[in-house]
């Protein structure tokens, strides 16, 4: 098998219903130089079956990674990848038949591209349809992402591309240490932000990120996550999520009692001013329940600080 010029990794974690197809979109790319990573991450349902049954094919390799973590399992793929450019695609996505060609002439063409990631659609199954509650801002959650038809360069990390559709340059990962193993899902808890922070660093240190529509992803709505609960504890995860990403940043301290409390009257309030509007008023609920999470890590961040001084 040639050099190959992009490797495409899937980090999975018992999600063999979806997997197979995650594959076999890869394997039907329009693109041919590239290799395909499966991190098994700890799985224990049909996950190695599944890609036993295609490893025939030369470009397919398997690792079995016993450290249950998103980071972990990425960093891993990233350390075992012979390219440059290293593409992720969820367990539970379908990359369009032009993906990988997509973005690596997107990375060929600007040598300082350090991060890409593309539109991503949803797939409703199982009769699921998209619930009144679910507004566009939700959905976000799902893994919807469109800023448009046009290239767009990321200037802010909150527009940073999703994580089931996602590139990075190698050499930027290696420089920054890779990927945080305290930012990304362990398990079944829902920490996040992972891509934001990377978004971050990269900006921080003269590299580009953009978003390439054409780098098309279309990603399943499990079942069990259109409840309302499930976006809750999601909310919860992402205030936690933003809190060690600014403590990490350089950006703890009593400020972060006046943002997370400012943002939670904010939402608050605004989930009283749509209270006729259901997706509306629950996307401010859950907004709200986020930053009781946000506020909550920042005190335990501040009450451990105070506790290292004094000792």
């Amino acid at each position: 098998m040639p050099q190959p010029l992009v490797s495409a990794i899937i980090c999975t974690h018992n999600r063999d219903r979806y997997l197979g197809l995650a594959i076999d979109s890869l394997l039907a790319q329009d693109f041919t130089a590239f290799e395909i990573i499966v991190v098994d991450n700890a799985s224990s349902d049909r996950t190695r079956e599944v890609v036993e049954a295609r490893l025939a094919d030369p470009r397919l390799r398997y690792i079995y990674e016993p450290e249950i973590g998103l980071s972990v399992a990425r960093n891993t793929g990233a350390n075992s990848a012979k390219s440059e450019i290293l593409t992720y695609l969820d367990d539970d996505a379908i990359a369009s038949p032009h993906w990988l060609r997509t973005i690596y002439a997107a990375y060929q063409e600007n040598p300082r591209l350090a991060i890409a990631g593309g539109k991503v659609t949803l797939i409703w199954t199982d009769g699921i349809t998209s619930p009144k509650w679910l507004s566009d801002g939700l959905a976000g959650n799902l893994g919807a992402y469109d800023l448009g038809d046009a290239i767009v360069q990321i200037d802010r990390p909150g527009l940073t591309p999703r994580g089931l559709n996602y590139s990075i340059r190698k050499s930027f990962l290696d420089q920054i240490g890779g990927f945080d193993p305290n930012l990304g899902r362990v398990g079944k808890n829902l920490l996040s932000n992972e891509e934001l922070h990377m978004t971050h660093l990269a900006l921080q240190t003269g590299w580009e990120v953009a978003y390439l529509p054409a780098a098309c992803v279309a990603h399943h709505v499990a079942p069990e996550r259109v409840r309302r609960r499930w976006f809750l504890d999601r909310g919860w995860w992402q205030g936690i999520s933003e809190c060690y990403r600014e403590q990490i940043a350089g950006e703890a301290g009593v400020g972060q009692f006046r943002r997370g409390g400012e943002r939670l009257v904010r939402g608050l309030y605004k989930s009283l001013k749509f209270a006729t509007d259901p997706a509306q008023r629950f996307e401010n609920l859950v907004y709200s329940y986020g930053q009781i999470g946000y506020l909550r890590k920042a005190f335990e961040g501040f009450v451990s600080g105070k506790a290292m001084k004094r000792s």
